[in-house]
C-alpha cells in the first residue's frame, strides 16, 4: 500500500510503485482528479520473439531519484531477454507534460530486435464512463479525452516515432495490456467508452555497450490545441534536453533552502533534501496542501488521503517556512483565507479545489446539535500564518488576510469557549476519532489567539489584540488546570463530557500532548512538559528491534499486535519526530541535541528503498504500513532537521540558517 516514485510539478502528479506499473495520474489538480485511479499502466519489452512486462518478477530492478532531484531513476535487468535499461522519469518543472527516457543495453552478442511498449489504462475523470481513446495519423500520437481532460501519449527511439498502436475495448475481461504480448498491436484507430491503449516503438539493439534510447511522453491539457501544442515542443526542444532542465530546476530549488545541510550524517541530509522536494510534490500550485495520493488506501476504506487537512497544511507549511520556502507556503494560507467558514472555523477537510471534502463527524449527537470539526485545525492555520511572517516579513500578504482569515478565527477561537471553565468548547481530536477537550487542541487555540493577537498588534487593532491576548491567557490557565494530572506527573490527552456535563478525564498517553511545546505554549524544560515527555519516550516507545514511537496506547488503526505492554501501537514517523523536536527544543549544549540526531538517523533507517517516508512502520518488520509517502512525516522530518541545524549553529556561534 506504498508509491514508490512520485514525480509532480503542482499540476500534474504521477505515482509509481515498486513493480513500475504507473498507478496513479493527477491534473490539473493534485490530488483530485485522478485518471488512472491506482488500475496499472505498464511497459513492456519484445525482443526477438520474446516479450516481458517490466513488473514481471523475472526483472530485477532498482528504484531511486537523481540526487537532489525530482527525476526518477529505474535501472532494470532481464536476463531472459538479455536486456539492461535504464530509465530516467520526470514531470517538467514548469510544463505538463511527463518524460520517460529509457536507455537499452543489449547483453546478447548478437543484434536484437526490440520493440517497446506503453500500455495506457486510463480512467478519466476518475471512472471509465465516456472515455475516447485514438489514434490521429497527423501527429502520429494516441490521445485519450473526456470533457475537459485531454492527453496525449507519443514516443520516440532513433529510427523513428510510433510502431505501431491499437485501442482495444475493455469488455469481459479484455485488455490491450495482452494485446501487446506477442508483440504485434491490432491497429484499431478509435473506441469509446470503457477503453485503453497501447503504442509501441521499434529499434534495433547492437551487442555490446552501445545504449540505444527510446522515450515516450505524455501531454496533459484541457483541449486537443493544447496538448499538441505541448506535443510540438517536446519534439522541437528533445525530451532529453527537458528531463535535464527539471533536475537542473529542482537542485537549485532544494539548494535554495537556508540549510548547512553539510553538518548533517550524509543520509540524513539526502533524506531532508528529499523530503523537501516530496513535500513539494504534494503541493497543488493553488494553495492545497495534499495529506497523501497513495490510493491503495482505497482498498481499506473506499476513501483516500488525497484532501487538504488544515491541520497537516498547517504543520507542513510551517515546515518548509523554516527552510525558507515562502512562495509555496503563502498560497496555502491564500487557500485557508478561501475556504474558511463565514463562521470564523474550518470544517473536517477540503478538496484541492476548495470544496469540502468527505467526512464522518456527525452534526448531531444523541438528538443534541454540535460543530462537526477539529478546532485545531484552526488555531493551528493562525499560529503557522504567524510564523510565516516571522520567518519572510510579507506585511502587505500578512494585511491582506487579517479581516479575511485571522480576524474571524480569532473571534471564533475566543468565544467558542466554555464560561465555567476558559477551556475550549467540544471538538473531535487531531486523529479525528473521538470528541471532547483535548490538550493538543487547547495547545492550538492557545497558539494561535496568541498569534492572532501579536498579528492585530502590528495592524493596530488594539481591541482585537486585548481580547485574544486575555483568551489565550485563560486558555492556558484552563490546561494548567484542567488538563495537567499531578497524579501521573503529566497531562491528560483531554476531558470528555458525562451525561449529567460534568468533565471526565481520559487518561490515555498520547504523543500529541507535544503539541503543549511543540506550538511554544509551555517552556520546553518546564516540569509539566518534562513529566509528559518522558512519560511518551518510556510508555508509547515500541520495545521491538524497529522501535519509534506510538500515537497512543492501544492504537487501533492498522494494528498489528495485542501485546500491548510492548507494542502500544504502530510506531509513527510524526510522533517519533515530535520527541526529537522536544529533544532540540531544550537542548542547552551540542552534546544534548545527539538523541535528536539518532532519531532523525531512525527515520532512515526505515525508510524506503526510494527514500520515501509512509505514515506509519509495522512494529516486528517495520515494513510501511498505510499511505507512503506521508507528506507529513516528510514535512515533520525537514522541520526537525530544521530545528537541530539552528540550534547547533547557535552552540557552535555561526550565522543561524533561518532566523
Amino acid at each position: 500500500m506504498t508509491r514508490h516514485l512520485v514525480l509532480g510539478n503542482g499540476n500534474l502528479l504521477l505515482n509509481f510503485d515498486e513493480s513500475i506499473y504507473l498507478r496513479d495520474l493527477y491534473y490539473p489538480y493534485v490530488g483530485m482528479e485522478n485518471h488512472i485511479g491506482g488500475h496499472r499502466s505498464a511497459i513492456g519489452f519484445w525482443v526477438n520473439g520474446q516479450f516481458s512486462w517490466l513488473h514481471s518478477a523475472e526483472w530485477t530492478k532498482d528504484l531511486g531519484y537523481k540526487d537532489q532531484s525530482l527525476v526518477g531513476l529505474i535501472e532494470a535487468t532481464n536476463r531472459r531477454l538479455s536486456l539492461k535499461i535504464k530509465a530516467e522519469a520526470a514531470v517538467h518543472y514548469r510544463l505538463n507534460v511527463f518524460l520517460l527516457l529509457l536507455r537499452l543495453n543489449n547483453l546478447s552478442d548478437s543484434e536484437q530486435e526490440t520493440r517497446v511498449f506503453f500500455y495506457n489504462d486510463m480512467y478519466l475523470g476518475g471512472n471509465d464512463v465516456g472515455d475516447t481513446a485514438l489514434y490521429d495519423p497527423q501527429t502520429r500520437a494516441m490521445y485519450h479525452y473526456k470533457r475537459n481532460y485531454y492527453f496525449l501519449i507519443n514516443g520516440r527511439s532513433r529510427r523513428g516515432g510510433i510502431y505501431q498502436y491499437n485501442v482495444q475495448k475493455r469488455l469481459q475481461g479484455a485488455s490491450g495490456r495482452s494485446d501487446a504480448e506477442d508483440g504485434w498491436l491490432n491497429g484499431n484507430a478509435i473506441d469509446q467508452g470503457s477503453v485503453d491503449s497501447s503504442l509501441s516503438v521499434r529499434l534495433f539493439t547492437p551487442p555490446g555497450a552501445t545504449e540505444e534510447e527510446v522515450y515516450f511522453w505524455i501531454a496533459a491539457g484541457d483541449d486537443l490545441a493544447e496538448v499538441r501544442r505541448l506535443n510540438d515542443y517536446v519534439l522541437e526542444h528533445d525530451p532529453g534536453v527537458m528531463i535535464r532542465e527539471t533536475e537542473t530546476y529542482w537542485r537549485n530549488w532544494v539548494s535554495s533552502a537556508c540549510l548547512p545541510v553539510h553538518h548533517l550524517p550524509r543520509e540524513v541530509a539526502r533524506t531532508a533534501s528529499l523530503s523537501f522536494l516530496i513535500t513539494r510534490s504534494q503541493i497543488d500550485n493553488r494553495g492545497g496542501i495534499l495529506a497523501a495520493n497513495d490510493t491503495d488506501i482505497l482498498e481499506t476504506n473506499r476513501d483516500h488521503y488525497s484532501y487538504v487537512w488544515p491541520r497537516d497544511g498547517a504543520l507542513v507549511a510551517y515546515a518548509l517556512d523554516q527552510a525558507g520556502f515562502g512562495d509555496v507556503t503563502a498560497a496555502f494560507f491564500e487557500f485557508s483565507a478561501r475556504v474558511l467558514n463565514e463562521g470564523g472555523y474550518f470544517q473536517h477537510k477540503y478538496n484541492p479545489d476548495g470544496t469540502p471534502g468527505s467526512s464522518w463527524h456527525p452534526w448531531v449527537e444523541d438528538g443534541a446539535l454540535q460543530l462537526p470539526i477539529q478546532e485545531d485545525e484552526t488555531g493551528l492555520v493562525v499560529w503557522a500564518l504567524w510564523e510565516h511572517y516571522r520567518r519572510h516579513r510579507k506585511f502587505e500578504h500578512l494585511a491582506r488576510l487579517y479581516p479575511v482569515l485571522v480576524k474571524p478565527a480569532a473571534d471564533f477561537m475566543s468565544e467558542y469557549r466554555d464560561p465555567l471553565t476558559g477551556l475550549p468548547m467540544e471538538s473531535y481530536d487531531l486523529w479525528e476519532e473521538r470528541r471532547g477537550i483535548f490538550t493538543f487542541t487547547t495547545s492550538t487555540v492557545c497558539a494561535g489567539l496568541n498569534a492572532a493577537a501579536n498579528i492585530a498588534a502590528l495592524l493596530g487593532d488594539e481591541r482585537s489584540e486585548y481580547t485574544w491576548r486575555r483568551a489565550a491567557l485563560e486558555v492556558k490557565q484552563a490546561l494548567l488546570r484542567y488538563l495537567f494530572s499531578p497524579e501521573l506527573g503529566r497531562f491528560l490527552r483531554g476531558l470528555r463530557r458525562d451525561p449529567n456535563g460534568g468533565l471526565v478525564a481520559d487518561n490515555t498517553l498520547d504523543a500529541s500532548l507535544w503539541g503543549v511545546v511543540g506550538l511554544g505554549v509551555l517552556e520546553p524544560s518546564s516540569p509539566q512538559v518534562e513529566g509528559t515527555m518522558q512519560s511518551i519516550v518510556r510508555d508509547l516507545w515500541v520495545k521491538t528491534e524497529v522501535g519509534g514511537v506510538a500515537r497512543y496506547v492501544n492504537d487501533f488503526y492498522f494494528k498489528r499486535s495485542d501485546d500491548l505492554a510492548n507494542v502500544p501501537g504502530n510506531p509513527w514517523i510524526i510522533c517519533t519526530l515530535w520527541v526529537a523536536d522536544w529533544y532540540v527544543k531544550k537542548a542547552q549544549t551540542e552534546a544534548d541535541l545527539a538523541p535528536a540526531l539518532d532519531i532523525l538517523e531512525w527515520v532512515c533507517r526505515y525508510r524506503m528503498p526510494t527514500g520515501l517516508l509512509s505514515e506509519q512502520l509495522h512494529p516486528y518488520t517495520g515494513e510501511p504500513l498505510s499511505v507512503a509517502p506521508l507528506t507529513w512525516s516528510h514535512a515533520t522530518f525537514c522541520q526537525v532537521v530544521a530545528a537541530y541545524l539552528k540550534k547547533l549553529a547557535a552552540f557552535r556561534k555561526e550565522c543561524p540558517p533561518c532566523k
